[in-house]
């Protein structure tokens, strides 16, 4: 498994393995449609601090995780998929995405990371706990954080 940023990879295939499990396996009421930054990656995410990356087990794409840069220090975290099959401590390619991205968070000078989520990943919660974010409440979290409207649950990762 190698993890690599996003260069003219297929944007199709990053919207399959995202929505498949939002929708498909999780049943989060959201649609391709609601989020278009699936196809706008380089303007979305590639500016500022922000990035996009891509968990590839050889040339099969297995998993994503994003920072988007809001400014004044602050990032988004967002679109950290890993296809079921590769999930999972043993693996690590979730832990080894999020070591990427504040590895990369750290090394641009971001002060604080937030994220929004919905109530059903609950594997994914205790994940964010274990790498540090702290659940925070929504007016916490500042306006220029793009969170999706099925977000319940706020998170914060300070420097």
């Amino acid at each position: 498994m190698h993890i690599t940023p996003f260069d003219n990879h297929d944007c199709r295939a990053i919207a399959e393995l995202i929505t498949t499990i939002q929708i498909d396996e999780f049943g989060v009421a959201t649609s391709l449609e609601a989020q278009p930054d699936l196809f706008e990656i380089p303007a979305f995410y590639q500016q500022g601090a922000g990035e996009f990356w891509l968990a590839l087990e050889g040339d099969e794409l297995v998993g994503t995780i994003a920072l988007k840069d809001v400014g004044d220090g602050v990032c988004a975290l967002r679109k950290v998929f890993v296809k079921k099959a590769y999930r999972g401590k043993e693996r690590g390619i979730a832990a080894a995405l999020m070591e990427t991205l504040l590895d990369h968070a750290r090394g641009q000078g971001v002060r604080e990371v937030y994220l929004g989520t919905v109530d059903v990943y609950h594997a994914a919660h205790r994940f964010y706990e274990k790498q540090g974010f702290v659940e925070v409440q929504r007016e916490q979290v500042p306006e220029s954080v793009p969170l999706m409207a099925v977000d319940v649950k706020y998170y914060r990762y300070t420097f």
